[in-house]
């Protein structure tokens, strides 16, 4: 009955519930992988994560590109020798870029639901 040598059987126990432990563990870790619902839940969860940051990314170019706009535009105007407000146009180019931005918004929350 001493299966290592020692004859220490409190010794054996203990390493019958460390290797029971173990094997617990393992296969908890085994149902795990096998459960498909977990499966589909987590790779869901990886898709929704990607689509953040992409909506995240795509909302910060196009804010980005509007303010970059918006700079060139004013930039013009001063160069003419008027300001923005006798200039319609800069006021145009905030505009449309506010438009985008709450387009752009209005997707992203649209894809959370």
């Amino acid at each position: 009955m001493t299966g290592n040598g020692t004859g220490d059987v409190a010794a054996l126990r203990e390493e019958i519930r460390r290797t029971r432990v173990e094997l617990g563990e393992t296969m908890e870790l085994l149902a795990a992988r096998a459960d498909p619902k977990a499966l589909v839940r987590h790779s869901a969860e990886q898709a929704k994560a990607r689509m953040r940051e992409q909506a995240a990314l795509t909302a910060a170019r196009v804010r980005g590109r509007a303010a970059e706009r918006a700079r060139l535009v004013r930039a013009q105007a001063y160069e003419k020798g008027g300001a923005v407000g006798r200039n319609p146009l800069p006021w145009a180019a905030i505009a449309a870029g506010a438009v985008v931005t709450v387009v752009v918004l209005a997707i992203v929350r649209g894809r959370r639901r």
